[in-house]
């Protein structure tokens, strides 16, 4: 069994090891939908039929997986207002706006080079 702070066999992290934690996390950041949600509220908190209309093509299914995951890993929080129709807002935490940036990164990477990449 591995703990976070170690792989397997105790080592240190290293995303090579088959059984270091640092896989999942890894697996939840490089999702698609889950860099754009990141992304979508880098510029604060959004409402869910905010974020369905800013990531366009997400179903509600898949956006909800998605910001359950994100939530559970402590990348967002869902703010619940007692409100009537009830308001429930998403937005980042201290770690999502830490992986903010680096997907961001990504994120413009990807659209400054999609010409270089062969058609598919």
């Amino acid at each position: 069994m591995t703990t976070l702070d170690t792989c397997a066999l105790g080592t240190p992290h290293d995303v090579y090891d088959a059984q270091c934690p640092c896989r999942g996390v890894l697996d939840l950041l490089a999702d698609k939908w889950s860099a754009l949600a990141i992304g979508a509220l880098e510029d604060g908190a959004l409402r869910f039929g905010e974020l369905k209309k800013r990531l366009m093509g997400i179903s509600p299914k898949v956006l909800t997986a998605t910001l359950r995951r994100l939530e559970d890993r402590g990348l967002l929080t869902r703010e619940v207002f007692a409100e009537v129709p009830v308001r429930v807002e998403y937005s980042l935490t201290e770690l999502g706006i830490d992986a903010a940036r680096p997907l961001r990164g990504l994120r413009d990477w990807v659209e400054s080079n999609i010409e270089r990449f062969p058609a598919v």
